[in-house]
Formats: C-alpha cells, sequence, structure tokens
C-alpha cells in the first residue's frame, strides 16, 4: 500500500489548494474516507471510476453496484449513493436565478442532468411563475421500469399550492428512447382537460430521453412541437 506524503494527501491538498485543485479521484476518495489492507483510498477510488467509465457514471450506480468492489461494505455504499444523490439534486438548478422554460429544449437541458441514469419513470410538474421561470419543481411520481403514474389531480394540486401561473409536465423513459406511449398521449389529454378546468395554463408535456436513442437524435419529445397540446 502506498504511502503518501501529507503534501500529497487528499485532505491536506483541499486545505491548502481548494476542491478545483484535486483531481476526479482525489474528490472521491475524500468521501470514500479509508481503503482496505493492501489497497490504499486513493486506489479504491480511482478503481470505482473506472469501473463506473467516468466520475458521472457513478451517478447511476445503486448500493449493489457499490458493493461489488472488495473494500466497500454496506455503510460505504449507502454513503456513496447517498453522495451521489446530493450531487444529481445541486445540479438540477443553477445557483441563482431560476431559469426560463418556455421552451422544449430549455425544458429538457433542465431535466437532463436530473433524470441521467434512472431505471424508473419519474414524473416531474413545472411550477412557473407568470414570466415563465420555475419556481419550483414537485416530484408527482416514481414508477416502475416501465410506467410512470401520475393524476391530473396531483399535478394541479401541486401548482395550486405553489401559486403556479403556468406549468410544465415531464417524465423521463429509463430507455432513453422518448416517443410517446399510447398512455402518455392519453395522460397529455386528461392533463389539458384538467388545465382548462383549474385556469392554469399547460404549456407543455416533454418526456426525457437520451440522444443515442432518439429516432429523431434530440434526446427528448415535445407535445406541444408535436402539435398534440
Amino acid at each position: 500500500m502506498r504511502v503518501l506524503p501529507a503534501a500529497e494527501r487528499p485532505q491536506e491538498r483541499l486545505e491548502r489548494l481548494g476542491a478545483s485543485a484535486l483531481s476526479d479521484t482525489e474528490l472521491l476518495a475524500m468521501i470514500v474516507r479509508s481503503g482496505t489492507r493492501g489497497q490504499d483510498v486513493l486506489t479504491l477510488a480511482s478503481r470505482l471510476i473506472s469501473e463506473a467509465g467516468s466520475l458521472a457514471g457513478l451517478l447511476a450506480w445503486h448500493e449493489a453496484d457499490y458493493r461489488k468492489l472488495r473494500g466497500i461494505g454496506r455503510v460505504k455504499a449507502l454513503q456513496l449513493v447517498a453522495a451521489m444523490e446530493v450531487a444529481r439534486r445541486a445540479v438540477s438548478l443553477p445557483p441563482h436565478e431560476s431559469p426560463i422554460l418556455n421552451r422544449a429544449d430549455l425544458i429538457a437541458a433542465h431535466l437532463e442532468s436530473i433524470a441521467s441514469g434512472l431505471e424508473v419513470e419519474k414524473f416531474w410538474v413545472l411550477c412557473l411563475d407568470r414570466r415563465n421561470r420555475l419556481r419550483k419543481r414537485v416530484e408527482i411520481s416514481s414508477g416502475t421500469a416501465t410506467a410512470a403514474l401520475a393524476h391530473p389531480r396531483e399535478v394541479f394540486r401541486s401548482a395550486i399550492r405553489e401559486a403556479a401561473a403556468a406549468v410544465v409536465c415531464t417524465h423521463n423513459h429509463p430507455s432513453g428512447d422518448p416517443s410517446p406511449s399510447a398512455a402518455d398521449i392519453q395522460l397529455t389529454r386528461q392533463l389539458r382537460e384538467a388545465a382548462a378546468a383549474v385556469d392554469i395554463p399547460l404549456l407543455d408535456h416533454v418526456i426525457i430521453g437520451r440522444r443515442g436513442a432518439d429516432p429523431l437524435g434530440r434526446g427528448y419529445y415535445s407535445f406541444r412541437e408535436a402539435g398534440l397540446l
């Protein structure tokens, strides 16, 4: 096992130079904290990144994925899962002004990091103010690998609670293909009718996928752009 000089250890480098000076491996090592007999923490962190393909690849890992590596038990695996979820949530909103979400491409870009790596469908309602800036993102449901459950009642209950001037509905397709299913089309019709009933405009319903799996190469599907809203 390597014994690093004190000045080269991740914690000392972090204190001296700041987080931006650390490599991906060093940053991950700060979370992992300790290695095992015969394997120091930097080697363990490097193996994690190598197995995932990149630091971002760890966003899609579950507890069982981490525990496949020697030196990572249940507690450490759960800590890593929690850290990656914090990272996912932290990048979902800019630190200052809320984004304007009045176009499908902007909506898809906003949700891309949140939906990345998810293996189940999730449904969100984006509550907007009068300038179409995001007021709040509300997760309505988390479904199975093949289905997401959402009811217009829950969508517009959240919109009313957040005093939304308009809403955007969005969900992900874990397959990466954002093409709408028959159920997606039916739900959109119900949402359109409910929006008219409560007088809160439904600006769009956007399905988030991946560019590589999208027949059109965009990575999202917009019911508004398709003329269905």
